[in-house]
């Protein structure tokens, strides 16, 4: 999320909240050079489906595209996490996948 998107998302109800998400969220954890960008996408990705953060995981869908993981790749995650965080989580995220793809045409 850029500073711009933080901004115009929280900004308005909780500027503080907006500044943390820009400077120590995305400037600051997602540059750390202990994991690629690709795999920090990974990472929050299962964490949302496993977690059933569906309002947040269509951004991160769509930064982990940016990041290098393809449709085949995120299908795959989710049917791995089917049976780890569960059905209906899988079936959610898949939901949003399929909305986010369908947004893009």
């Amino acid at each position: 999320m850029s500073s711009t998107l933080a901004r115009q998302h929280f900004g308005a109800l909780a500027p503080t909240f907006a500044a943390l998400t820009d400077t120590l969220l995305f400037d600051d954890i997602w540059q750390r050079p202990g994991l690629t960008a690709r795999e920090r996408s990974l990472i929050t990705v299962a964490t949302l489906i496993a977690l059933s953060r569906q309002e947040q995981l269509p951004f991160h869908l769509d930064l982990a595209r940016r990041n290098g993981l393809d449709r085949e790749t995120l299908v795959e995650v989710i049917t791995h996490l089917a049976f780890y965080a569960g059905w209906p989580c899988a079936a959610s995220a898949l939901a949003r996948l399929e909305e986010q793809e369908t947004a893009c045409r």
